[in-house]
């Protein structure tokens, strides 16, 4: 079996941490084993992990394989759509500009704030009662 060109990126998001690799075939994406679509189930999100693909028409170009890990659907689905921005600089150092320029490099680094002591959540208080 020959060694194929596979190109890797890491991306995270929320709590969510997704490790992506990319290599020249007919466009299929899956994300831990299972295809894309049965994974996310959310078109929206299909699209947001297409989205560097489609911005570079590089889509159908690549194969995608990626492992997620921790966080919701939506916070994955950030994390690959990191990974598969950063594989296609390892492919082509040209790409960055149109990346960067769209936002796909930057990692978005919301994350939830912990909880407070003396306080319900992070900052909402307890409800007060006058008597």
């Amino acid at each position: 079996m020959a060694a194929t060109q596979q190109n890797y990126g890491t991306g995270r998001r929320k709590s969510a941490v997704a490790r992506v690799w990319i290599a020249p075939g007919d466009g299929k994406v899956s994300i831990n084993g299972r295809d894309m679509k049965e994974y996310l189930g959310r078109p929206v999100l299909e699209i947001l992990v297409k989205s560097p693909l489609v911005l570079l028409s590089l889509d159908g170009r690549y194969d995608v394989k990626a492992t997620a890990k921790g966080g919701g659907i939506t916070g994955q689905a950030g994390a690959v759509r990191l990974g598969i921005s950063r594989a296609l600089l390892e492919v082509d150092e040209e790409f960055r500009k149109a990346l960067k320029v769209n936002g796909f490099l930057t990692r978005d680094s919301r994350v939830k704030e912990r909880k407070k002591y003396g306080r319900k959540k992070a900052r909402r208080g307890f409800q007060f009662v006058k008597r």
